[in-house]
Order: C-alpha cells, then structure tokens, then sequence
C-alpha cells in the first residue's frame, strides 16, 4: 500500500537545504519519493508503508531543519 504523507518543515531556504533534506528522507525504508516545495517548506513523502512520525522527525533533524508540529 503506497502511502503519501505532506509534512511542514521549518528553516529551508535553499537548494543545499531541499538536498539536505531529500537525502536524509530517502534513507528511510520504503521511501520511493521526496518533494521539496521550498516556497511552502511542504515535503511530501511517497513511501511503500506508513512512515514512523518519529523516523521521519529524526531524519529532517539530521538534515539540520524541524518538523513543524
């Protein structure tokens, strides 16, 4: 079951922050695809199976950015 998920992540403002946190989303399991709306700071996640909340949170805080709430 494919599943998209938008989420609102704070403090990107340019393409090194879109590959920043394209890369580290992409890591996950069962992650096909990243969209970074950098004008929004929406990325939406395309994936085989529902992401953990805490997985995807823990990725873009690698990347150096926050998960909006």
């Amino acid at each position: 079951m494919t599943t998209t998920v938008i989420y609102d992540v704070k403090g990107m403002t340019c393409g090194h922050c879109v590959r920043a946190v394209t890369g580290e989303l992409e890591r996950l399991d069962g992650v096909t695809t990243v969209d970074v709306d950098l004008q929004t700071g929406r990325v939406t996640v395309t994936s085989d199976a529902p992401l953990p909340d805490e997985a995807v949170r823990d990725a873009v805080d690698e990347a150096g950015y926050e998960l909006a709430s």
